[in-house]
């Protein structure tokens, strides 16, 4: 079986996923000063979500053009680079309870609301692009749509945290946010399986 084309010509992709990198790249410095300066366990898996999102699409510039196969092999590294922030969460929620502290609520909800704008911006970019090259291109597009429900949940945790002065809402968006990043990981492992059937 012949590999399977591209749908979307990569020189109409590369300027969109350069622009969803550079917008994820930036975003991490913001959001990664924000959560170290309110002690957010959430913040900090959202901005190294942005840092990971930022290394796909750039993974997705030095990819396109290659054959089918190839793009299923990258597709598949790209899913395992999901799994990093929850494990790097897993431990910012560990040393948490050494200072069970709450996040200031009102930057915790404002960083929250923002991440959920660029996110939104970046997956209507990538939208109409989604299936053209494969599972790396669905990659791209899975991690910024599945991030703004993520971005939801720690605006809900600010929003909550002004109400109810804990640090589990907080705790709580940080281990939703564990569950959409394992949850786009097996999504995109199942996009690569289907493209390297499609190319023989």
């Amino acid at each position: 079986m012949s590999a399977a084309p591209l749908t979307t010509p990569p020189a109409a992709l590369r300027p969109v996923v350069a622009r969803v990198a550079a917008l994820n790249g930036a975003c991490f410095f913001i959001e990664i000063a924000v959560a170290l300066a309110i002690a957010s366990v959430s913040l900090v898996m959202d901005s190294l979500d942005f840092l990971e999102d930022a290394a796909i699409n750039l993974l997705i510039l030095a990819g396109l053009g290659w054959s089918a196969r190839n793009r299923a092999r990258l597709g598949t590294g790209l899913a395992f680079l999901l799994i990093l922030p929850a494990l790097a969460g897993a431990y910012a929620a560990w040393d948490k309870f050494s200072d069970f502290t709450p996040p200031a609520p009102v930057p915790l909800a404002l960083t929250g609301l923002g991440a959920f704008a660029v996110n939104l911006a970046c997956a209507t970019m990538l939208a109409k692009h989604r299936t053209g090259s494969g599972s790396l291109t669905r990659a791209a597009y899975l991690s910024a749509r599945n991030d703004t429900v993520a971005n939801l949940a720690v605006v809900a945790a600010g929003l909550t945290t002004v109400f109810v002065p804990s640090p589990w809402p907080d705790l709580v968006a940080a281990g939703l946010i564990a569950i959409i990043n394992a949850d786009s990981a097996i999504d995109i492992l199942r996009a690569a399986a289907a493209e390297r059937r499609a190319a023989g």
